[in-house]
């Protein structure tokens, strides 16, 4: 019982962290951190009703997770360069001037790879803004479906 808590707590800590650090999916680590509770405590904090409703949530927050940057890029008119060029800047920017960076490293990421493509500055800074938006949203739904996840998973705990 004890290492499935321990263990639940971790996945709640990596979904937090997965929220913001791009390639590590949070939310589903957050619905693990559930099922590893319920099954510590023998399925008495939850529901099925309430496990199943945060796996639909679950499903749809990681879905537009990666439609979002793609629907704000499109319509925004940015390239896959642009698109690419925004995640490699949240990434950079974490690691340098967190947590700030990474908002403002995928703005720039994304003018960067539409400029390298060719993109004139203006185009450039429009697909980027478009990029930047969809990223930005997708962190938000993620947070909060996380944040949701971790309000239960600490209320049951205790």
């Amino acid at each position: 019982m004890i290492i499935l808590i321990i263990l639940a707590v971790i996945c709640v800590i990596i979904g937090i962290v997965g929220c913001i650090v791009p390639g590590i999916a949070g939310p589903p680590f957050s619905y693990v951190s559930l099922i590893l509770l319920s099954f510590a405590k023998r399925w008495e904090p939850f529901s099925a009703k309430f496990l199943i409703i945060m796996a639909v949530i679950t499903v749809v927050v990681t879905a537009l997770d990666y439609l979002l940057p793609a629907a704000g890029a499109k319509k925004y008119g940015a390239s896959k360069f642009g698109f690419w060029g925004a995640i490699m800047g949240m990434i950079l920017g974490i690691l340098f001037f967190p947590p700030l960076g990474m908002i403002i490293g995928a703005f720039i990421g994304a003018i960067a790879g539409e400029l390298l493509k060719g993109k004139q500055s203006h185009e450039a800074l429009k697909a980027g803004w478009g990029v930047f938006m969809g990223v930005m949203l997708a962190v938000i739904l993620k947070l909060t479906a996380t944040g949701i996840m971790t309000f239960y998973f600490i209320k049951a705990l205790f």
